[in-house]
């Protein structure tokens, strides 16, 4: 049996929204009441593009699905494009969030990158259907801009505790920026490939992938002649 994914939108979030009308753009601050509709739309809209896929499914399946309205839909996004990149934000930040509750205080730059590890694996691994969206917006060009954003965003949280270790002589000499693409490029990869493919245990899968990220990292004691 295939388990319900948890809920990838936080309702804390989108205490405002922004739409266009008239040639300017309005600020529409949201009740909780208010934030929790549209927590609501962005989850089911998720879900549904996933399964069906984005292009697909419609905005009137959408608010069938969630029992409204095309007026509330429109309500708090002005258009099927703008709801998707608020999905794929939603889901960076709910991530990173994730990642950043795993850290907490630990000072160890090198226990910090397996902890981002494991938080990542488990974050996927509740929130399986969001590869498929991630997959599709690579694809398509509109959406870009926010994975660039949120890729950018990712990289330079990384790159800050490989930058610690190396310091520390506890990774080896190389550009920074290589080093974390390498870990974020294979970290993803490892996830898709045994947490969405094969539905594997989250712990196992970070256990491994932290092995191999971080011995292929670490610097190694000097051989001696």
């Amino acid at each position: 049996m295939r388990r319900v994914a948890a809920p990838v939108i936080d309702p804390r979030r989108g205490s405002s929204v922004m739409v266009r009308g008239q040639g300017h753009v309005m600020t529409r601050q949201l009740t909780q009441r208010g934030r929790e509709r549209r927590a609501q739309l962005l989850d089911i809209a998720a879900r549904q593009f996933a399964e069906g896929g984005y292009h697909p499914t419609s905005v009137a399946e959408i608010v069938e699905a969630a029992g409204v309205g095309k007026g509330v839909f429109y309500w708090y996004f002005e258009s099927k494009e703008a709801l998707f990149t608020e999905i794929l934000r939603d889901a960076n930040i709910s991530l990173r969030r994730r990642q950043q509750a795993a850290l907490g205080n630990e000072p160890d730059p090198i226990r910090r990158l397996e902890l981002g590890i494991l938080a990542t694996m488990h974050w996927y691994h509740e929130h399986r259907y969001v590869f498929n969206l991630f997959q599709f917006a690579q694809s398509e060009t509109e959406f870009a801009a926010i994975l660039v954003e949120s890729q950018e965003t990712s990289l330079n949280d990384a790159m800050r505790h490989v930058k610690e270790a190396m310091a520390e002589g506890r990774i080896r000499d190389g550009d920074p920026l290589f080093l974390t693409q390498a870990v974020i490029g294979t970290t993803g990869h490892l996830a898709r490939r045994f947490i969405f493919d094969r539905d594997d245990d989250p712990d196992e899968v970070a256990q491994m992938a932290s092995a191999f990220i971080l011995h292929g990292l670490m610097a190694q004691p000097a051989s001696v002649s």
